[in-house]
């Protein structure tokens, strides 16, 4: 990879500029293992910024060439340059009229010569034990896709924001968002007013959908004033303190307690319930009105798996599996004299 990274010239400069300016989509196409790195390296240029799309060079002359138009730009994977499938797509390409932009290692084949730029990954010796299964061709291929991909996010200005709105799904997306998609509403929340009683507040309020563990607090204005908890409440009975059941929640709750603003990223969010070792976080708006609830239990995946006090699993230690576990060979061998057949 080295050698590879030491072999770009300004060939690989003016690629991630034709892309940069496409006014379409990047269109990559590939036959076999150069196909599924081509593959690849759509989906990673999909995600960091830039519009692309996978074509397959044997349906592309059965009618998918319909879907590339000038304003495209089409790059093609081909370590030898003479793939016989490349071949016969390039003078429909070169008709259609996108700029074309070849990946090879063969700066004199014909795939070489009919492209506008060419990335040159030079004589590469394949890892496979034969010298001829793709593995060193198709790593340096999807080597240069993705560094041109990450190299045009740049040029860009792609940042965190956007990465996220494509990858809406999954702890990824999570993280990367803001509080404001993942939050319990207010119709999800227990909220009452500070100078109702303890009594008052868990025989009156219930809550549609799933409950939560506490019970967000407003002052006369309608600005978090504090927060109780179920765990609050439990201490409460533990401690025999029945009598302040029916006296202001606000003379046992925690004051001031900690918040997140709307709009603040998901990451923030997570790092605060992980380092103050909270359940629940509310979410408050620009005057301090409650707008929602961060609840541990959906965000669980998203906290650092971490033992504490600097603890470390045990190592693993040598597998010896019961006799009943261990595989059972039978031995061929020829017959000899005394054997019973």
């Amino acid at each position: 990879m080295l050698e590879l990274a030491q072999r770009l010239d300004k060939a690989f400069c003016l690629a991630a500029d034709l892309i940069f300016h496409c006014q379409g989509s990047v269109i990559v196409t590939g036959m076999g293992k150069a196909g599924l790195v081509g593959q690849k390296i759509v989906a990673t240029l999909a995600s960091t910024g830039t519009p692309s799309h996978w074509l397959h060079p044997a349906e592309a002359v059965h009618g998918d060439l319909g879907r590339i138009r000038p304003c495209d730009v089409v790059l093609v994977l081909s370590q030898s340059g003479e793939t016989e499938e490349i071949v016969r797509l390039l003078p429909s390409l070169r008709a259609l009229g996108p700029p074309i932009i070849a990946v090879t290692g063969g700066l004199s084949s014909t795939l070489a010569r009919a492209a506008n730029v060419v990335i040159d990954l030079g004589s590469l010796e394949e890892a496979c034990p034969l010298g001829l299964a793709p593995t060193t061709s198709s790593t340096a291929m999807l080597a240069v896709g993705d560094a041109l991909a990450l190299v045009v996010s740049r040029m860009r200005g792609f940042h965190r924001e956007d990465f996220a709105r494509f990858h809406p799904a999954g702890s990824l997306g999570r993280k990367l968002s803001k509080v404001d998609d993942h939050l319990r509403p207010l119709s999800q929340c227990r909220v009452a007013r500070e100078d109702m009683t303890v009594r008052e507040v868990f025989v009156r309020l219930s809550t549609p959908g799933r409950r939560t563990g506490a019970i967000m607090l407003v002052d006369p204005s309608g600005r978090l004033a504090g927060i109780f908890t179920d765990s609050d409440l439990a201490r409460l009975f533990e401690r025999r303190r029945d009598r302040e059941l029916d006296g202001p929640i606000r003379e046992v709750m925690t004051s001031n307690p900690v918040t997140i603003p709307l709009g603040s990223p998901m990451t923030e969010a997570v790092a605060i319930l992980a380092q103050r070792k909270i359940s629940e976080l509310p979410v408050v708006d620009e005057e301090g009105r409650p707008a929602g609830l961060i609840d541990v239990t959906d965000v669980v995946g998203l906290l650092p798996q971490e033992l504490p006090d600097g603890e470390t699993l045990p190592a693993a230690g040598p597998i010896t599996p019961s006799e009943h576990l261990k595989p059972s060979y039978r031995v061929f061998r020829e017959p000899e004299e005394g054997d019973v057949a």
